[in-house]
């Protein structure tokens, strides 16, 4: 039976993978306390688990999505998601530092594959004027996702143990291929479109056949724009990483919240990311269609969140905790409407059959980030815990967040600006 717009439902499903793929990697966040007390880790043994997600999910990356553009992106999704479910699971028999380690580099490995599918899929999905909002949306699974692992988790915990945990969010992931496997197809294979909706979705005249030619993968690496995107993640991404495994301990140590019981100020910083990931996808789609041209109005958009984003530096003067919550929700929200453009940008700047290995690549260069940034976090709230401050550490952190974005975007709009140049 044909369905009016089934992007939308395509997009539903890139947003329920994303939600579970942030609930599978959140949740060792806020099992931290009860893991570090059981296994005695400190906050270096706690960044090097970390610090092995974070490289697996660095090759997982680059290796994804190349895997994604070869394979496509019905197969290589069902994959990607089945690996980080059996990962997940994994989580659950570990004992030591490098059990936790070794299953992290599996659930690391097996989530990289969502943001490469997903931006593929859009670009598979959605005339370039709508792509910006079906990105939010599907972006904004990673708030939900990190609110669901905030509410979930408490339950599971006190009705049985850490161990199910693992096992039940796990479980949920292996569900999510069955749907995919079911519910996606390329556009003109799919029996329940519409030709209305096949011709909008084609209105770019972009070439969407399989076997379309693709720009080499070494020669990527020799074009501007793809440094646009890598500049985008490389710098960016490490900041929200921060953000997702270290502000419940940051509350933890500041406000003495209890992270055995679903945490409201947690949630509300969270679900404020589904607010930006969804208007920063809006904003600049509205931009496109007053007639600003694509780049100018990703660029416009990035620029506008830069400068919002440097609110996060006053941290450093906050002491009551609603306050530090109000301005880490804008912080947060701010990053995935970035972050939301970001991914965009490269399904404008690139034919669909690459999309997925730039943003494999991209996101690749924001793993690296990633891998160094917690020894720089770990090692600075160690030091500063032994000095018997740790807060005075928390915001010389916040304060290199803030001032990142702007010095980005300026790197971005060079970028961006000789790739136009060169064509």
């Amino acid at each position: 039976m044909k369905m009016k717009n089934y992007r939308w439902v395509v997009v539903a499903l890139l947003f329920i993978a994303t939600t579970i793929n942030y609930m599978d990697r959140q949740i060792i966040g806020l099992l931290k306390p009860i893991l570090e007390s059981e296994f005695s880790w400190t906050e270096t043994d706690y960044a090097h688990i970390i610090m092995a997600f974070t490289a697996a999910y660095a090759v997982g990356l680059l290796v994804m999505g190349r895997f994604i553009d070869w394979i496509g992106t019905r197969f290589g999704f069902a994959i990607s998601a089945t690996i980080w479910s059996l990962a997940g699971m994994l989580h659950a028999v570990a004992r030591s530092v490098g059990g936790f380690s070794f299953a992290r580099i599996g659930l690391g490995i097996g989530e990289a594959g969502n943001f490469p599918a997903c931006t593929k899929a859009v670009s598979e999905w959605f005339p370039k004027r709508e792509r910006a909002v079906a990105t939010g949306i599907f972006n904004s699974g990673t708030s939900i996702g990190v609110v669901l692992a905030l509410i979930l988790t408490p339950i599971i915990l006190s009705s049985y143990g850490w161990h199910e945990v693992f096992w039940i969010t796990g479980g949920i992931g292996l569900v999510w291929v069955v749907l995919w496997l079911w519910l996606y197809e390329l556009p003109r294979r799919q029996k329940r479109i519409t030709e209305k909706e096949l011709a909008l979705i084609e209105e770019d005249g972009e070439e969407v056949a399989e076997n379309a030619p693709k720009v080499k993968w070494i020669s990527l690496f020799r074009k501007p724009q793809t440094w646009a995107v890598i500049s985008g993640k490389l710098f960016i991404d490490p900041i929200y990483w921060f953000f997702l495994f270290w502000l419940p301990s940051y509350f933890r140590t500041s406000f003495d919240i209890d992270l055995s019981k679903p945490s409201i100020p947690l949630m509300i910083i969270y679900t404020a990311t589904t607010i930006g990931s969804i208007a920063g996808g809006y904003l600049s789609s509205h931009l496109i269609k007053r007639g600003w041209g694509v780049s100018k109005a990703r660029l416009a958009a990035l620029l506008i969140f830069a400068i919002i984003e440097l609110s996060v530096i006053g941290m450093q003067f906050i002491t009551d905790m609603w306050l530090a919550v109000a301005i880490l929700s804008l912080a947060v929200a701010v990053h995935q409407a970035w972050a939301t453009n970001i991914f965009t940008l490269a399904s404008d700047m690139f034919p669909k059959q690459n999309v997925s290995s730039v943003v494999g690549i991209a996101g690749m260069s924001g793993a690296v980030g990633g891998i160094l940034f917690p020894l720089f976090v770990g090692g600075i709230l160690d030091h500063f815990r032994l000095l018997g401050d740790i807060s005075v550490g928390y915001n010389i952190i916040f304060t290199v967040c803030g001032c990142t974005y702007l010095l980005v975007w300026a790197l971005i709009l060079f970028l961006v600006r000789k790739s136009k140049e060169q064509h």
